[in-house]
């Protein structure tokens, strides 16, 4: 193996969440007398969107995010709503979502025996173990690294660095970042200094953010691995 050390992302990496997103969004919006469809989808995913990657640049907090993110929506389409209480009801439907992408079990079992796995990820901590746990993936990380406890997110170094000072010693030469996202995985792997790879499953044209690797699927990892 070039690499023995893999950190990999969760969502829309490992886990399948958009399909986990709509499931969440179609039961809370039927909640409050909506029809999920692709407008509503689109104005929800600019303000999520919005603040998520204000957070990346830690412009404002993750419980921020969480507990304005419903309160905005809903204040665009004349409705005014507990946000807070919409996010812990939002939160219960998205904590069922463990669909795997693509046949990412296999992939991570088969890695487990070669290399040393470490989850690192910007979710909520509950949400993310729970998620990981039902898809059967959790036994294979030998650590959990969540932005929600470590106090720093993705790409800030005080994230990476919290990593490595809990997995020491670690090569970093031999280290590198899996995920789908070039602010925070990709680049963040950059603030740290080591590989990346980036899972671009849609086919994104050239990115400004420049990965070491870019795969289309999970199965690509054994070419570069």
């Amino acid at each position: 193996m070039k690499y023995t050390t893999l950190l990999f992302d969760v969502d829309d990496t490992i886990l399948d969440f958009k399909a986990a997103e709509l499931q969440g969004l179609s039961k809370l919006f039927e909640h409050y007398g909506y029809h999920l469809n692709d407008s509503l989808l689109k104005r929800y995913q600019i303000v999520n969107q919005g603040l998520w990657k204000a957070f990346e640049e830690n412009e404002c907090t993750r419980e921020e995010v969480l507990n304005t993110r419903f309160g905005l929506f809903f204040e665009q389409l004349g409705k005014k709503v507990d946000s807070v209480a919409v996010e812990k009801e939002y939160r219960q439907y998205l904590n069922q979502g463990s669909q795997r992408l693509g046949n990412s079990l296999d992939i991570v079992a088969d890695l487990a025996d070669k290399a040393d796995l470490y989850v690192v990820t910007n979710g909520v901590a509950k949400t993310q173990y729970q998620r990981l746990e039902a898809a059967k993936l959790l036994p294979y990380f030998k650590d959990i690294f969540v932005s929600e406890t470590i106090g720093y997110q993705k790409p800030r170094i005080e994230f990476f660095q919290h990593v490595f000072n809990k997995i020491a010693p670690v090569d970093l030469e031999k280290t590198v970042i899996i995920g789908d996202s070039l602010s925070s995985d990709i680049k963040g792997g950059q603030n740290a200094g080591i590989d990346t790879i980036w899972l671009n499953a849609n086919q994104q044209e050239t990115p400004t953010i420049k990965p070491t690797y870019t795969i289309q699927n999970l199965d690509d990892l054994y070419q570069i691995l």
